[in-house]
């Protein structure tokens, strides 16, 4: 009995110390300021919030790829982002309007209801996207299928809030093959427009003059699925720089 109790007391006699230590581990260590819990009713929230993002903006994406995935601008590997634009179409509150596909990069005009449908319509495509890439790098080739991450960072998103911007983003988006010269190989020369791109979806196209008729792609071209926009921007506001455009023009560096 005599033992317990002085146990007891020992054990009591430690316990300020410990709880000293806990406390001490929870407010940061030995950092510049730490032990000051914080305050107020901001208190634990990241430090730069995601921007807001209305249903009447679109917005466009770039999506970079590691260079293990090699160049993007191959018949196999736009069957393998088509794939990922049937699998992007089922989702609600989130539409791609348009796509280009560079050597080394993606880009997208997206539309999507709020923030949150923007980051899970990204996040679908993107895991849509690097299962069909490992498979269409892995054809063909021996051993294992190639599995692990297609895109190395997360997507840089803008925001489209003006007719100017968005008249720019589409000419920077469906004539960004020019823009790389991919339009000065022997293969792509005679294309007036990019078929590793939606372009072909544009209807607002100065070649096409009064007939306001699509482009036809090879007889075995299966185009890329994407939704009429639905965003006054992206309709009509456009326009109000230029009711056209070429598709011979070079776009500038976005801006």
């Amino acid at each position: 009995m005599a033992a317990r109790k002085a146990a007891s007391i020992r054990s009591r006699a430690k316990r300020p110390e410990s709880e000293q230590l806990v406390l001490f581990k929870k407010r940061g260590g030995k950092r510049r300021g730490a032990g000051r819990p914080p305050k107020g009713p901001r208190a634990g929230s990241p430090h730069k919030a995601r921007p807001y993002l209305h249903a009447r903006y679109p917005v466009h994406v770039v999506l970079r790829v590691i260079a293990a995935v090699g160049n993007l601008r191959r018949r196999s590997v736009y069957h393998a982002i088509r794939e990922a634009t049937f699998t992007t179409a089922r989702r609600e509150g989130f539409r791609i309007v348009h796509i280009s596909i560079q050597r080394t990069h993606v880009h997208l005009i997206v539309e999507a209801n709020h923030k949150d449908a923007l980051a899970s319509g990204m996040q679908g495509f993107q895991i849509s996207a690097a299962k069909h890439l490992n498979a269409a790098i892995s054809k063909g080739r021996p051993g294992p299928r190639r599995r692990g991450s297609v895109f190395p960072d997360r997507y840089h998103a803008e925001i489209i809030t003006s007719p100017r911007q968005a008249r720019h983003t589409l000419a920077y988006v469906l004539l960004n093959w020019r823009k790389h010269q991919e339009d000065r190989s022997a293969a792509t020369r005679s294309w007036a427009i990019d078929w590793f791109s939606s372009a072909a979806m544009f209807p607002g196209w100065a070649e096409y003059g009064d007939a306001g008729f699509l482009w036809r792609g090879p007889p075995t071209y299966d185009p890329l699925l994407v939704y009429r926009p639905r965003t006054w921007l992206l309709r009509e506001g456009w326009k109000k720089h230029g009711a056209t455009i070429s598709c011979r023009e070079v776009p500038s560096a976005k801006q």
